[in-house]
């Protein structure tokens, strides 16, 4: 199955989510598809080459979690943040990031990767996709200073490494938004004392016979 037939397939796992999407949000999916296949054959970008199996374990994947962002972006909008910030780590081919970027046009998604071509791959995913609120970073997290309203993850590393590694990146009100298999309950319980989960948040993609969830932590406030 080429890109050019998943169309389809993609317009029903969104109609699944219940997300509203224009045809060019559509179209800029489908075109980050054809480009991360065109990337992989010499960069390596993810190790799933099947286009249909790129559909529901990439691209719907992350598309699960657009909705549960775009609640919290709107929190942030009444409270006054109407140019927020996100920072996808450990990006690597841009999902989940590409995915927010485009579904979120209001958003500012920067992706971190220590892998020089991974970060390239964002940056040229930029240009061709016309996604100006898109970039794309080659440094470690740990370098980064925020403050980014939203620090996320997909099968990155650990809940204590990852908030460990990003917790300069985030600013007081900020949060972070790890997207997990399984409920990582020994995860959960090796965090820091000053990291407090809030939600942890069950999703379902739409052709995906799999486990997967949103994990949201913040900074726990000191008295």
């Amino acid at each position: 199955m080429s890109t050019t037939n998943l169309e389809t397939p993609l317009r029903q796992g969104i109609q699944a989510l219940g997300l509203t999407l224009s045809d060019a949000q559509v179209q800029q999916l489908l075109d980050f598809m054809a480009l991360l296949q065109k990337w992989n054959k010499v960069y390596n970008l993810t190790a799933v080459r099947n286009p249909a199996e790129m559909l529901t374990h990439h691209l719907l994947d992350s598309l699960a979690a657009v909705a549960p962002l775009q609640r919290h972006l709107a929190t942030l909008a009444a409270a006054g943040n109407t140019a927020p910030r996100l920072l996808d780590v450990g990006s690597g081919g841009g999902l989940p990031g590409v995915v927010f970027a485009i579904c979120c046009p209001a958003l500012d998604v920067s992706c971190v990767d220590t892998v020089a071509k991974k970060a390239a791959f964002i940056q040229q995913a930029a240009v061709a996709l016309k996604l100006p609120n898109l970039h794309g970073i080659h440094a470690r997290v740990e370098s980064l200073a925020g403050p980014f309203d939203v620090v996320s993850c997909r099968a990155f590393a650990s809940l204590p490494d990852f908030t460990s590694w990003s917790r300069a990146a985030l600013g007081s009100q900020s949060i972070w938004l790890a997207m997990k298999g399984k409920h990582p309950q020994d995860e959960i319980d090796a965090l820091h004392a000053q990291v407090q989960v809030f939600h942890v948040e069950p999703l379902t993609v739409p052709g995906l016979d799999a486990e997967r969830c949103i994990v949201w932590l913040r900074l726990a406030a000191t008295a």
